[in-house]
């Protein structure tokens, strides 16, 4: 498949919000965000479902497929933020229209439930996305210094990314000594594998794959890796990378429970491809954005993360 990338954001373009998952639950979250975007010298539209609310989602589904499909077809809107993740987006993949996303290739941002939005896209155009920080939730209150100066980098420089970098240089921790290179895929673990028997899951084989995930205890967590192990994801992999697990741990203090770090050992311990934790990325307010699809290169043994190429044109 070939590449698609979008064109990087210049001063005065038109950022698009959307919420194709879960309203946030304080809708003045949008309106700060969208203050703090316009401070920065750019245009701001709202999606005009935006504050709509359906149980657990931000409107049907229709009113949030509406939403993200004119975002794309606006030749005016030259990026797409997602106000937030929750749930919802996966439901939303059977109805959107590819071929206008190819058509209009964009800045999309997101992650956690936006995973199904960014993993379908590339499956179906090629279209380089972004797991990265979301309106409401990292651009509107107490925002992080070092997720806006990786995230702003990222879609604003069309130069080859480099090295990751983790806030004040902390390490990346390492299970073995190996070498990789693939695409990167980041995802949440439990997003991902709703998509699996579906045709809206990247191939992956060969590719370096990034987790994280929120609120899932370790006998779920099991489960998810089983799964991937089961579907032969894991066994055909270039790399492993762990973002952050929040709140991943057994909450019920008379459970027997094995902990997140003895599950991760049990699956990917004896991997003969390089396996690196401590990626700050996640449900973190310190978040670093990674591109969905790009060539990288990790190597264990000097806990280097290297992306090949450029996101932007």
């Amino acid at each position: 498949m070939k590449l698609l990338k979008p064109k990087k954001l210049s001063s005065n373009d038109v950022i698009g919000i959307v919420c194709p998952a879960s309203l946030p639950k304080d809708l003045t979250k949008i309106e700060k965000s969208v203050n703090y975007f316009e401070k920065l010298g750019y245009r701001v539209e709202v999606g005009k479902n935006g504050g709509k609310e359906r149980g657990y989602l931000a409107g049907t589904d229709e009113e949030r497929l509406e939403d993200l499909n004119y975002m794309f077809k606006n030749k005016d809107i030259a990026a797409i933020f997602c106000a937030r993740g929750g749930y919802g987006s996966g439901r939303l993949l059977d109805s959107i229209d590819f071929n206008v996303i190819k058509k209009n290739p964009k800045i999309f941002v997101g992650y956690s439930d936006i995973t199904a939005l960014n993993l379908a896209i590339y499956r179906k155009t090629g279209l380089v996305t972004f797991a990265g920080p979301m309106a409401a939730v990292d651009f509107s209150d107490e925002i992080s210094e070092f997720t806006e100066e990786n995230f702003w980098q990222i879609i604003t420089s069309s130069k080859k990314i480099g090295k990751i970098q983790n806030p004040n240089n902390e390490k990346f921790y390492s299970l073995n000594k190996k070498s990789g290179e693939g695409r990167l895929f980041a995802a949440n673990l439990t997003v991902l594998c709703s998509l699996l028997g579906t045709d809206y899951l990247p191939v992956l084989k060969d590719s370096i794959l990034l987790l994280e995930d929120i609120n899932e205890p370790p006998y779920k967590i099991d489960r998810m890796f089983n799964q991937l192990k089961l579907a032969k994801i894991i066994k055909n992999l270039n790399g492993v990378l762990f973002g952050r697990f929040v709140d991943c741990y057994e909450s019920d203090k008379t459970k027997v429970t094995l902990s997140l770090n003895e599950v991760i050992v049990d699956y990917f311990n004896d991997l003969k491809i390089p396996v690196m934790y401590n990626i700050k990325h996640g449900h973190i307010s310190d978040n670093i954005t990674f591109p969905i699809g790009l060539k990288t290169k990790i190597n264990a043994s000097r806990g280097i993360i290297q992306i090949l190429e450029n996101a932007v044109i």
